[in-house]
């Protein structure tokens, strides 16, 4: 069954919360792990917000050009647990690859 916009928007925000959870935390790494844009990648951490989830950039420290992680502070009402125990299913239904 083909997901509809609003369903793969919103898998796909949850499984990059997911993926930075568990420390697939930067946009070359959420890239690499999902094959997806760098544009998409971008666009998808920056509406994270959109579903009250809290995520935030660490500069690493001393590093110059934003180098760094990001960071889930506050996963709002999303329920963490959940989207670990269904993160296949999502990574599955939205066509990336396997985590290697």
């Amino acid at each position: 069954m083909a997901l509809s916009k609003t369903q793969s928007s919103f898998y796909r925000r949850l499984y990059v919360a997911h993926l930075i959870a568990d420390g697939t935390a930067s946009v070359p790494a959420l890239i690499e792990a999902t094959g997806m844009p760098r544009r998409t990648a971008q666009d998808t951490v920056n509406a994270l917000v959109e579903l009250d989830i809290h995520c935030e950039f660490e500069q690493q420290p001393g590093a110059r050009h934003h180098i760094g992680r990001y960071v889930i502070r506050d996963w709002g009402p999303i329920d963490p647990a959940w989207v670990a125990a269904h993160a296949e299913r999502l990574r599955e239904a939205l066509g990336y690859p396997p985590r290697g």
